[in-house]
């Protein structure tokens, strides 16, 4: 019996790093692919070539998009009541950036964030709350960015790895699902119900705190708009940083065609197959490249040169993580 007990405890690592090193496998193998049909010296030759004021430009309009970022977050906490200095917001959104980009999910990120937040809203579930409908409007603004670039981009509009029709299924899917929780919050209860035979009360509290946080956002319309508008904001600033990267290296590569390309490999990284998007970013980015004209290292340039400028610029996040002596509002309390 003490070896039946034991064998979940042992076997359980295993079952951790299985998708860690399947994630591994396919971004090693991707990347191994890619480099394998070009010339990797010519590669690191143009990489050098590369103008450091146009890198550097590229730089301050990821900065930018932090700091839009950072504002959209503050909207939907105020429509909770929860006030707190753009200063702070933008710093641990920085610290979020950085365990983004060096944790092997973007998870480790919005737990930072819902950590940051968690004693000024007075509640886990509240923070939580706010941080998931950040997310979400985030992830409808950019999928109607790929859907609008799909669709009306001249010279990529008839197909690629997400066609133009699934993307808008995806966004207006998204949408009827997003509405009905904001606008009839109390609905939630029926789909959550067979969760009330685990843990009747912990389950009813946490529901209530949800609901009444639903109910909040529902009367302030103005906080959604702003933070979907924001979102969108976010997409053609993105466009903006991959654009100075191309002009950099002088890619002829357009804005039009970006804003097709970028929001496009942002989705496709959203699959949990490849440690953090490297491989199947490149492949999407060689994809598109060559069906414009261009060759494969072009892609790779562009795509690499903006990793690795991400996460430099994610170094200022370990920065903040590592001065900051406290969390917000360390005395309130905070419930569950």
């Amino acid at each position: 019996m003490t070896e039946a007990l034991r064998e979940p405890v042992t076997s359980s690592p295993w079952r951790r790093f299985l998708p860690l090193l399947l994630k591994l496998t396919v971004s090693g193998g991707l990347i191994w692919l890619l480099l394998s049909r070009i010339d990797t010296a010519q590669l690191w030759a143009a990489a050098r070539t590369a103008s450091l004021a146009w890198l550097a430009a590229a730089i301050a309009i990821y900065g930018m998009m932090i700091g839009i970022s950072a504002w959209r977050w503050g909207l939907l906490l105020r429509a909770q009541g929860v006030r707190l200095p753009f200063t702070t917001l933008t710093r641990s959104f920085l610290v979020a950036t950085f365990f983004n980009n060096f944790l092997p999910s973007n998870i480790g990120g919005d737990v930072v964030r819902v950590a940051d937040t968690a004693a000024a809203a007075g509640s886990k579930t509240l923070a939580t709350t706010v941080v998931l409908l950040d997310r979400s409007l985030g992830l409808l603004g950019l999928v109607l960015i790929a859907a609008l670039g799909a669709t009306l981009g001249s010279r990529l509009s008839d197909g690629g790895p997400i066609p133009p029709a699934l993307l808008w299924l995806g966004f207006f899917g998204a949408t009827f699902m997003v509405a009905p929780a904001l606008l009839r919050p109390h609905a939630i209860i029926r789909l959550v119900e067979p969760l009330r035979a685990v843990h009747p009360t912990w389950i009813d509290e946490r529901l209530a705190r949800l609901i009444a946080a639903l109910a909040r956002f529902g009367r302030a319309p103005g906080a959604l708009f702003g933070c979907f508008a924001g979102a969108v904001l976010v997409q053609a600033v993105l466009v903006g940083f991959y654009a100075a990267i191309a002009q950099s290296m002088q890619i002829p590569v357009g804005s039009a065609e970006l804003a097709v390309i970028v929001p496009i490999t942002l989705i496709v990284q959203m699959a949990p197959l490849s440690m953090n998007g490297f491989g199947v970013r490149e492949a999407t980015f060689g994809f598109y490249f060559t069906r414009l004209g261009l060759p494969l290292e072009s892609a790779l340039l562009v795509s690499f040169m903006g990793a690795a400028l991400i996460m430099l610029f994610s170094v200022s996040g370990a920065v903040a993580y590592v001065g900051q002596r406290r969390r917000f509002h360390p005395d309130a309390s905070c419930h569950g």
